[in-house]
Formats: C-alpha cells, sequence, structure tokens
C-alpha cells in the first residue's frame, strides 16, 4: 500500500507491504479562517483581558513599538499578522521609525536575508527598522535579575526600552516546553545566551514533566512563565494562533498573557490520540518545511517517535534538511567519540556543557530506547558517530526492520509533526 509523509515542501511517497501490520493516525481536520487578516484585526478590537490594541497604542507615550515576531525556523505566517498591525498603525499614524521588529531567534543563528524575506513582505521589509536577535551579543542586553529557579535573566533591551511590547508565537505541543507560544517568544526567543542555558539546562531538560504537552511541574515552562510575567517584561499585548496540518491559520486570540491557556486547552483537545500498545517501528517527522530543515530540528520529530516506539523498537525519522545538521555546536556533540549512554551522563553530570546541549541530551535519551534511521538529503558521512543510523528510503528501512523484528513487526505511521501525537492508554 502506498503512502506519504510531508518532507520539504512537499510530499515523499513509500510504499509497504500488505502483508505487514500498519496503523496510520492523521491530525485531526482544522478548518482554516476565511480571512486571516481580519479576524486578527477583529481580535485587536475585542481582546482576551485587555483593552483593545488600538486603546493600548493611543495612550502610548513617545517611545517605539517593539514587534517580536518567530524565525525562519517557525510555520508561524508572521507576515499576515504584520500586514494586520500595519493597518493598525496607519491608521493612527504612528511614524515609521517608531516601529521595531524584533525576530526571536534564540541562540539559533540570525536570520539570512532571504529568511527575512520569507518571514515577512516586502512592505514590512521597507519600512521598518528589523532587528536579528543575537543571544551572544551583550550589548543588546540587559540583566533583570534571577528567577525563583536561579535563572540570569538576560533581554533584549530593544524589546525592554519600547514603551509598547507586542510579542506574538503560535500554539502546539512542543517536545520538552509542554506546548510552543506564549512566553516561548521571551525564552528564548529574545534572552541571552546564559538565560537560555540555565532554562534549558540539563537538569530541567531531565525532568519527567519537560515533555510534550505538559506544563504542570515543567521548570522549563515554569522557569519562562516567571520572566514573561515581571513587569519589565511583560508584554503589553499578546498575539498567539495556531496553525493546521497545510500551515492555515485555524485559530487567533489577542490580548493578555493570559490568552495562551485558551490556546492550550485548545491544542490538548486536538492534539493527542491514545493507543493501546507501543509499536517496533515508529515513522514521523516534523510536518515538512520549515520545521524539517535540518537535523537539530528533526530531533523533534524523533521526540515524537520515542512517545509510541517500543524498548529496542525503531524510529524512521524523514526530515529533508535542507539546511543540512544546523547549528556547528550540534554537529560537534554528534561527532564525540563517545557512546549515547556516555553523552546524556556526560551533560546530565555538567562534565558536557555546551550550547544546545539540550537536544543532544533529548536525542541521546531517545537512542537509549531506540535505533534511529534519518531518511533525509543528508549523505551517511556527515550523521556523525552518535549512532543514528542512515537509509536512502523509507524502504529501504523497513527491510532492515523486517530483518530485525520479522514480518510480523507493527508500524505506525505519523505523517503530521506534532500536530497529532501518540499518548499511551493508562499512562
Amino acid at each position: 500500500m502506498k503512502y506519504s509523509i510531508a518532507y520539504g515542501q512537499s510530499l515523499l511517497e513509500f510504499t509497504l507491504s500488505d502483508d505487514i501490520k500498519v496503523d496510520l493516525i492523521r491530525a485531526k481536520q482544522e478548518f482554516p479562517i476565511e480571512n486571516p487578516k481580519q479576524a486578527l484585526l477583529n481580535s485587536f478590537s475585542t481582546p482576551l483581558s485587555s483593552k483593545s490594541l488600538r486603546e493600548i497604542l493611543s495612550k502610548r507615550k513617545e517611545g517605539n513599538i517593539c514587534v517580536v515576531i518567530s524565525d525562519a525556523t517557525r510555520q508561524i505566517p508572521s507576515s499576515i499578522i504584520l500586514d494586520a498591525l500595519m493597518v493598525v498603525f496607519d491608521d493612527l499614524k504612528i511614524l515609521d521609525e517608531h516601529i521595531k521588529i524584533l525576530i526571536a531567534n534564540g541562540m539559533h543563528r540570525k536570520c539570512t536575508p532571504n529568511e527575512i524575506k520569507e518571514i515577512v513582505d516586502q512592505e514590512v521589509l521597507f519600512r521598518y527598522d528589523i532587528i536579528n536577535h543575537d543571544a551572544n551579543d551583550d550589548q543588546s542586553l540587559d540583566y533583570l535579575g534571577e528567577t525563583s529557579l536561579n535563572t540570569p535573566v538576560y533581554i533584549n533591551n530593544t524589546y525592554l526600552n519600547a514603551s509598547i511590547k507586542i510579542i506574538t508565537g503560535f500554539v502546539e505541543p512542543h517536545f520538552f516546553a509542554g506546548f510552543s507560544g506564549g512566553r516561548k517568544a521571551i525564552i528564548p526567543g529574545i534572552a541571552g545566551k546564559e538565560t537560555i542555558l540555565a532554562n534549558h539546562s540539563a537538569k530541567n531538560i531531565k525532568s519527567p514533566n519537560a515533555r510534550f504537552g505538559v506544563l504542570k511541574n515543567n521548570p522549563v515552562f515554569i522557569d519562562a512563565d516567571e520572566v514573561l510575567k515581571m513587569k519589565q517584561v511583560r508584554p503589553d499585548f499578546m498575539i498567539n494562533l495556531c496553525i493546521n496540518q497545510d500551515h492555515q491559520i485555524s485559530k487567533i486570540f489577542s490580548g493578555s498573557h493570559r490568552i495562551y491557556n485558551e490556546l492550550v486547552q485548545y491544542q490538548e483537545k486536538i492534539c493527542f490520540h491514545p493507543i493501546s500498545d507501543l509499536y517496533d517501528v515508529v515513522i514521523t517527522g516534523n510536518g515538512g518545511y520549515p520545521l524539517d530543515r535540518n537535523l537539530y530540528q528533526a530531533v523533534k520529530s524523533m521526540a515524537i517517535g520515542e512517545m509510541a516506539v517500543r524498548e529496542g523498537g525503531t524510529i524512521i525519522s524523514v526530515n529533508e534538511c535542507i539546511d543540512g545538521i544546523g547549528l556547528a555546536s550540534f554537529r560537534n556533540q554528534i561527532n564525540l567519540e563517545l557512546t549515547p549512554e556516555e553523552i546524556n551522563q556526560s551533560i546530565i553530570k555538567g562534565k558536557l556543557n555546551a550550547p544546545d546541549q539540550w537536544q543532544t541530551q533529548i536525542l541521546t535519551r531517545i537512542l537509549s530506547k531506540a535505533d534511529i534511521y534519518v531518511i533525509s538529503s543528508i549523505e551517511a558521512k556527515n550523521l556523525g558517530n552518535i549512532g543514528l543510523k542512515y537509509a536512502s528510503t523509507i524502504e529501504d528501512a523497513i527491510s532492515n526492520c523486517i530483518k530485525k523484528y520479522g514480518s510480523k513487526m507493527r508500524i505506525l505511521i505519523l505523517p503530521d509533526g506534532p500536530k497529532i501525537l501518540p499518548v499511551l492508554q493508562n499512562q
């Protein structure tokens, strides 16, 4: 039988024998909002737990307006949000030079000019000052103290110095922060390196509550949420969305930071699917471009597979990885002359302390449970020596699995990334 899975900006088709037991779980249908720009404008006028955006901006004193948007690794249609905001700015005759668009890169590299063109439309590009956040640039950061979990708080000062602060984001399950959106625009989005490293510490990532869909007792969430609510940081207005599997806007809320809870509750209803048993093989991906643009991001799909694969099973991770491995520090970590268990313990014990160690920590945790085949544009020689397996096609990977588990193995296909997540019943 033929199947397909999102791969880059298209679909990757593959065929599995009808003799193999295969289950397929698709994301629940989310209908797109027909006129998202108008829906955004409506939400600005009737926000949740907040004055209208027009009223907030009308009472603005001197100073800049800072709008925080996601970087190129996120699928949120920031251009539509900015187009709607531009209508309000123009109606109120706010000068272009008072608008600062801040790209929340976290510890990712800066967005390239071509990537910025993908994120915003041409009018925004030419009218407003667009700033790439740099977590390593001390001059662009201000120190605000520590959180109750002893995280030093360094935040971009373009944002802190703005008279009006607007943050944007999209909400879906996140593999260690519970859900994306909300406070993630601040940490890691526009935070300093020390802040991100502390929030994403080995201790926090090790927590059994640092998982998909978990906010309660999740130290990564709790720590960042505390920073979001600090007086100096708290946004004046927040715009968060949900996106369907076709990358179309399906839900919009604007207003105070409390809107986040509404979208989390919506995601909890549609994103989790019960399974009665674990599988020998799980085929999954990140839902296509832009989330599958490098191996670093592909770890998220492997964490999806982890939720449904049995001990000693196999995850087949299908991500185009058009940008290759990703960050240099991650490349170094997957080439260490150590076993996954040794790397994981080195991170937990603090012997290995480097940027992006959380991705490696999660990857090695998964590799300790299951084999991982990578289906991508990356050559086998570039997958490092951490234990990732290469296969040129899904069919080749399945052939190897048949040799290992036999033809009676059970396969689960999850083709829509974090839009649908398996949850073992009675857990």
